[in-house]
């Protein structure tokens, strides 16, 4: 007897299972199946450049959910398989070994691969990139044995991995073709304020830095060379210049992409009966046309996804929020800051303890929160609520934000 229709979920990340755990929160009781590319159950993600290279965790401590839950809720986790192909005309997913589950519906969680480095010498060994267990693992394993590290990209991860590296007494030098760190992610403000963090850790911080080269020795990364002539010696070299979503499986499918798969704010494709959450959309909706990475995106796009599947409009419109810990600093982002004309600064910059607030046409866009939390719990509900706080209200230290709020 032939399987019946159920629904499949592809990627088994922060988003895919939250699909997954949705969906039986909705009231979905029948085949339900989530399927993984890597060995392991779903993980935490966040650790990976934070505890896990510390060893403040390991691979127990990030599961998500303990095998017991899948078998309690009727999810069957598939790991270790790829899917081969969707044919959406016939409802069928193709697995690597062979498998054909027909489905009623589909949530692609692909998520994302990281931008290989794309000059000579970036197949040495010690080049590393971090986005999965196994990479942390190696990268941990690899910085235990260095005396010099090199990481290229300034952006979020490769300043984590950083701050990590040099807490454990390793000789640090961040690379960034860019003119500031973050160029992609943050304001110049909260950038320069990431420049002199890490330099006061006395990591040395090269802008405007073009890596044309990797030198090896044996097999092994030696240095890495730059366009104006720098040579910079280094046991391990992290890679960190960006992510390429995994869209191309629903492009083989005929599911439209751009840079990456197009999503509303409810998960939906263009096709009825597949969703896609994570790294691997860009969305159109409330913010625009906007590519996120973050778990809150994750988790609450694949809520509405899950909804979708089911015929229900749940759209996700709140405020994205992020999060970085580098040394004693934690850095909480809620909101866009793209096209501010204004910042407003709230607490104590010189001790890196203070939320910068900014502002477009008096109208609050986004805050950035260095070991404020509540002033980035305050904000995420401003920003919800779109509550009228004005720039002189947020740079008036006596007054109570969360007035705005009740």
């Amino acid at each position: 007897m032939a399987a019946a229709p159920g629904m499949v979920v592809i990627g088994a990340g922060q988003g895919g299972l939250q699909v997954a755990e949705s969906l039986r929160a909705e009231g979905w009781d029948g085949p339900l199946t989530l399927i993984g590319e890597e060995p392991q159950a779903p993980y935490h993600r966040p650790p990976l450049s934070k505890a896990m290279l510390t060893g403040a965790m390991d691979e127990a401590q990030i599961a998500i959910r303990g095998h017991e839950f899948f078998g309690k809720h009727g999810i069957e986790l598939l790991t270790g398989l790829r899917v081969a192909s969707i044919d959406r005309a016939a409802r069928r997913v193709a697995l690597s070994d062979g498998r054909i589950l027909p489905y009623r519906g589909v949530a692609l969680a692909t998520g994302a691969r990281g931008r290989p480095l794309p000059v000579p010498g970036a197949e040495l060994e010690g080049v590393l990139s971090l986005r999965t267990l196994a990479d942390a693992q190696r990268l941990r394993a690899a910085l235990e044995g260095a005396e010099r590290v090199v990481v290229i990209g300034g952006g979020f991860i490769g300043l984590e991995v950083a701050a990590v590296a040099r807490k454990m007494g390793r000789e640090v030098t961040v690379l960034e073709a860019a003119d500031r760190l973050l160029a992609r992610s943050a304001t110049p403000f909260l950038a320069d304020v990431f420049a002199g963090l890490h330099r006061a850790h006395g990591v040395t911080v090269d802008l405007g830095a073009k890596v044309v080269e990797l030198e090896g020795r044996d097999g092994r990364v030696a240095a890495v060379c730059t366009a104006d002539g720098g040579r910079h010696p280094a046991d391990v070299v992290v890679v960190g210049i960006g992510i390429i979503p995994n869209a191309e499986l629903a492009a083989a499918s005929g599911i439209a992409c751009d840079g990456g798969v197009v999503v509303d704010d409810c998960g939906r494709t263009d096709d009825p009966a597949i969703v896609a959450v994570g790294d691997c959309t860009v969305r159109r909706g409330a913010y625009g046309v906007l590519r996120l990475e973050s778990v809150q995106n994750a988790v609450e796009m694949g809520k509405s996804a899950a909804a979708a599947l089911l015929g229900r409009e749940r759209p996700f419109t709140a405020a994205p929020w992020f999060w970085s810990d580098q040394y004693d600093v934690k850095l909480q982002i809620v909101g866009l800051s793209a096209g501010h004309d204004q910042i407003v600064v709230r607490g104590e910059p010189a001790e890196r303890r203070f939320s910068a607030f900014y502002f477009r046409d008096g109208a609050l866009l986004a805050i950035d929160s260095l070991n404020r939390p509540q002033d980035h719990m305050l904000g995420r509900k401003l920003l919800d609520r779109k509550a009228p706080l004005t720039p002189e209200q947020a740079e008036d230290p006596a007054f109570p934000l969360a007035s705005l709020t009740r």
